[in-house]
Parts: C-alpha cells; structure tokens; sequence
C-alpha cells in the first residue's frame, strides 16, 4: 500500500484542527503516517531538548535510540542543516547511527514551529532499500507546514 498524501493531509488537519500542543501533534502525526505506508517501519520525532541534542518524542515500531547529538547521524544532520535528508542506503551514510538492524533507508525531516524554531526532526525508516523518493519528502514537507504552523 502507498500513502495518498492528499487523504493523510485532510485527515490530519481534521483530527489536528485547533491544537497548538507539539507533543500531541507529534504523537498524532506519527500514527496516522506509520499505518499510512507499508514502506515506512519506523516512524517518530525527536524532539530538540537542549542545544545541540534530540530526544526521542512520540513514534510508532520498535524502539528508537533514546538520544542523537546534532552531530550524529541521519537525524542530528537534518536538524544541523536545516535540510531533509533523503538516504537511499543508510550503510554508505557516514555517521549512520544504527538504532534498528533492520533500516536500509531513511527520510529525515526538520520539523519547524509556525514562528521559526526547530522543534525536532520527523524520522522514517524503512527495511527496503531506496525506499523513499523525493515526492515524499515533498508531500511530508507540505503536512508537517501545516501541523505545527501554529505551534509557537
């Protein structure tokens, strides 16, 4: 099954209608994209904390790695740079930090409040190879906008 993105969009502002809450946005977000693709495995937040550091925050499969320095790996890169991160084989990504045995691919995305501040990164892996295309991190762009442009 691939996602529809315009259906996960209206069924996202639906159910986010009103809410400011990052957390519960996050946890919201996370649900609806896991169960919205066979492709994704692993899908979360992690959460800026303090400078320079994120937490993991609200996701959905196995257990995630509790603590990433912007200087480690898929996610510290996006949120370091600002950039979405689009690793077709996470094994040639210098400083992969290897939560789960099982990712082959990941899509990395800064997750920005309505008034300029990171809040995190949303993280997908998947267990296929090159499993994400640039469509995707797009569509995840434009739903993410929307969700947290009224978190300050």
């Amino acid at each position: 099954m691939r996602v529809d993105y315009d259906e996960l969009s209206r069924t996202l502002a639906a159910l986010t209608e009103g809410e400011t809450d990052a957390v519960a946005l996050m946890a919201t977000v996370a649900c609806e994209v896991h169960h919205a693709d066979d492709r994704f495995d692993w899908t979360g937040f992690y959460r800026v904390t303090d400078p320079e550091v994120l937490k993991i925050g609200p996701y959905q499969g196995g257990h995630g790695c509790l603590v990433i320095p912007f200087s480690r790996g898929v996610c510290g890169a996006a949120a370091r740079t600002g950039q979405v991160q689009l690793v077709p084989d996470v094994e040639a990504f210098p400083g992969h930090i290897a939560c789960a045995s099982s990712t082959r691919s990941e899509l990395v995305l800064p997750v920005m409040s309505g008034a300029g501040r990171l809040l995190g990164v949303f993280d997908i892996d998947s267990d296929q190879p090159d499993a994400f295309e640039h469509g995707d991190a797009d569509a995840l762009a434009a739903i993410l906008a929307a969700t947290f442009r009224d978190v300050r």
